[in-house]
Order: structure tokens, then sequence, then C-alpha cells
């Protein structure tokens, strides 16, 4: 199926590893031009020269997305380089363990910081061309906002935040053809969640106890299988999708767990 992206241009935070990597690569594969935004120049560069490999189109902007400015600078830069964006992909973000008891105020509202602000600021500073483009905005969410983890105050309320701003964002954007809407993750083998499964004192027995608990096919979701629900949203196919939360989980978050 022809999603129809060929020469747009879609900016995807975290776009480098993990998650966001499968989406910037799944982009260009369909003909896309992926700006990949985040901190590291070294990560961002790798996942750019193996689209350009791969024969896809790919740029990158170094940005630390906690600050404002450095938000509007990744939305000049896109505009900059390429005269217009049609899809903003808010992804990046971190599960950094800032609990009620084992937090304070001050690391709460710096976990506020670096995982929500950036959703809307980026999406401030885009939306005059968005609105150009009649592009979309997909927001990369959590099963953390329904489930709860425990330990994790600061993430888990961003990630309930960014529920209530794309249903938010669907219904002011409305009159601007800019359709909105999240992609929920569960248990997704990235990176970032090996090194934090070795971290623990049984990663095996731990990781098993974790894929147990998945209703559908027993096993974590792929990157790829995100990145999939994602290019889908941001294209014109589902061109009458707006302000929905959709999970991709195999079934984690609203099926019964204890299915055998």
């Amino acid at each position: 199926m022809d999603l129809g992206l060929k020469d747009k241009v879609f900016i995807v935070t975290g776009g480098a590893k993990g998650i966001g990597e499968a989406i910037s690569k799944l982009i260009a594969a369909e003909g896309g031009i992926t700006v990949i935004a985040g901190r590291s120049t070294e990560d961002n560069n790798k996942t750019v020269e193996a689209i350009i490999a791969a024969g896809g189109q790919a740029v990158e902007v170094t940005a630390e997305l906690g600050e404002a400015d450095a938000c509007k600078r990744v939305i000049d830069f896109t505009v900059q380089r390429f005269g217009r964006i049609d899809g903003l992909v808010n992804n990046a973000g971190v599960n950094d363990g800032v609990g009620l008891e084992s937090g304070s105020p001050e690391k709460f509202m710096a976990s506020l910081q670096k995982n929500i602000s950036h959703y809307y600021n980026l999406a401030h500073y885009a939306l005059p061309y968005l609105k150009q483009t009649k592009g979309n905005i997909v927001n990369i969410g959590s099963k953390v906002a329904d489930t709860g983890q425990g330990n994790t105050s600061g993430y888990a309320a961003s990630k309930g935040g960014i529920n209530a701003l794309t249903r938010e964002w669907a219904v002011e954007l409305l009159p601007y053809g800019i359709r909105v809407n999240t992609v929920i993750p569960a248990e997704v083998w990235t990176p970032l969640y090996e090194t934090w499964i070795n971290s623990l004192p049984n990663p095996d027995e731990k990781l098993a106890a974790i894929v147990a608990k998945i209703p559908y096919e027993k096993r974590m979701t792929t990157s790829e299988e995100i990145a999939n629900m994602t290019v889908f949203l941001l294209s014109g196919v589902s061109s009458h999708t707006t302000g929905q939360i959709v999970y991709v989980d195999g079934g984690y978050t609203h099926l019964d767990r204890s299915i055998s």
C-alpha cells in the first residue's frame, strides 16, 4: 500500500534509537524525509547514515528538547532546510524513576520538563507550518498512564498528560484539518529496555515473567510494530482518524493478563 509520504517532511524526536529509530526508518522507506531530533549527534548521525545507505532521505538536528529554545531551533532548522513540515512525531522521553516517596518536588518538576514540555513546545512552534500542509501530530505515550507502575510519578503524570493533550489538540485543530493521535506501547524490546532488564538481579527470570503476562502470543511488541501504526497515522490513509489513543501492546493494557 502506498501511504503517500513521498518527499513529505516529518520530525521525529528521539528518532535515533529504539521506537524512534524504527519510526524514522519506516518514514524514509515510505519515501518521506525524516528529521531526527535528539540530544546525541553521534546517535542521530548513525541512524541518518543507515537511512541514506538504504536509499532514504534523512537529516539530524541535535537538540536538548527539554529547553523551549531548542525546540524552536528544531522547527526553524526544518523549515529553513525543507520549507515545510508535514508531520510531527513526539517520541522522546525517559522513565526516570521519580517516585512519590523516592523523589522530590524539584525532581518531579524536572521530570515533567523533560518528558512532556517538548511535546507542547514543538507542536506550538510547528503549528503555523502544519496549518499550511494540513499535516498531523502523532504522540508516543505509554501504558503507564493507564496501569500505573510505581515509583515513577513524573513519567506517569507526563504520559497521562500526553493522552489529555492529544484529545485537546484534536479538538482545537479541527478547523485546520490537522489530525492528532497517540500510540501507546506497553512492553517493547528496545536497547533502553534491555539495559533495564540487565540491571536487575535475575534478568532472565524477570523477562520471562513479563512476557508471560502479554496476552497475544506471549511476546514483546517490536519497535517496528509501533512504527507501523505511527506511520499509518501520519499518512493520509488514516484520513478520518483523530483524537484517538491507539494501543499497540498485544492486549497488555486492556485484556485479562491471567489468560493462559
